[in-house]
């Protein structure tokens, strides 16, 4: 039976070809589009890889029956001498290009044959151990990567409550929305959030916690968008809720200032006034702004918050022991004000 991706499924026999490279071309990328399909990738991983192919045979300026060793080098000279890549990047590049000639020489496929048979020559294994990057570390961010420190921390949720407050006392438009940026960034430290994460949540993914009816219910966070494994769909989680002022924040924001952006029926967390979903870019862009305006260190990003979260609970015992998550809490100083309260008021 035949495979999905197959070279007699996707090439038209009995026609004549203007361009029989482009057309051969054309047909390896819908097999493999087709085969990556079958597996059940998602259409955004295969378009993806589709895409980081044409660029690599624009660059080599030759089809893939006649790619080497030598181009898979001269590439990834230019990717890091050029372009400056990161090496997890350009190895994610070199394992696409090792996919699709992989999946080319593979004789279940037929595309050796059908190539040999129109140009004399075949497509053969250009990537190997001697010219790709291994994966030797579990982490390969930049070293000068840091979580926040308690008082850098501090001082940027004490600034993202000012401009509420500074909004609030000279009557601008912008309150609100200053106002919901001070609790996203709450929001991502006091539940170690990624910012895709955080923009995607809904306000019904709050849930109750049975261990700690304090929190109502904020007690348990139901993130759906966690970062995928490749060509899967995005992973589940639950985080449960250990921060006491937090859980105030978002209780405040949710039950008194997102009804006043007037899209009762829009089921985001975080709205612009337009009615939209607040994007990842644009937390990025704020968080930028006040980090900037703070002088503090360009090494911070937003993910920093995520690695804060996990550092200051795991140095006050917080994680995996319930009996010390409330020392954990305390520990982390709550925002120095409400910035809610100003708006509402």
């Amino acid at each position: 039976m035949a495979l999905a991706g197959s070279a007699h499924l996707e090439l038209v026999s009995g026609v004549v070809q203007l361009r029989p490279e482009d057309a051969m071309f054309d047909a390896m990328l819908r097999g493999w589009r087709a085969q990556q399909k079958s597996r059940g990738l998602r259409d955004e991983t295969v378009e993806d890889r589709e895409r980081l192919i044409r660029r690599f045979l624009e660059f080599a300026n030759e089809y893939p029956w006649k790619w080497t060793s030598a181009h898979v080098d001269e590439w990834s000279a230019h990717l890091t001498g050029e372009r400056h890549l990161a090496k997890s990047t350009i190895r994610a590049y070199q394992g696409n290009v090792r996919l699709f000639t992989e999946f080319l020489i593979d004789a279940r496929y037929g595309w050796v044959p059908a190539c040999e048979e129109a140009f004399g020559t075949y497509p053969v294994a250009i990537c190997h151990e001697w010219n790709t990057i291994s994966h030797l570390c579990d982490y390969e961010g930049s070293p000068e990567a840091r979580p926040f420190t308690r008082r850098e921390l501090q001082q940027f949720l004490d600034h993202a409550d000012d401009q509420v407050e500074r909004a609030v006392r000279s009557k601008r438009k912008g309150a609100l929305a200053a106002c919901r940026d001070a609790t996203i960034f709450k929001t991502i430290y006091g539940w170690g959030l990624r910012r895709t994460e955080t923009s995607k949540l809904d306000v019904t993914d709050w849930g109750r916690n049975p261990k700690m009816p304090q929190f109502g219910r904020y007690g348990m966070l139901n993130v759906r968008y966690g970062k995928a494994k490749r060509g899967q769909p995005p992973r589940r989680r639950n985080v449960l809720s250990v921060m006491d002022w937090a859980v105030e924040a978002v209780a405040d924001y949710v039950e008194n200032v997102r009804p006043r952006f007037g899209y009762p029926d829009h089921p985001a967390l975080r709205l612009t006034e337009r009615g939209g979903r607040v994007k990842p870019s644009e937390i990025n862009a704020r968080f930028v702004a006040y980090r900037d305006a703070l002088g503090l260190p360009k090494e911070l990003t937003p993910h920093s918050e995520r690695h804060a979260y996990v550092t200051h609970l795991t140095e006050d015992g917080g994680i995996g022991a319930s009996s010390s998550i409330r020392s954990a809490t305390s520990a982390t100083a709550p925002p120095r004000s409400t910035p809610t309260s100003a708006t509402t008021s």
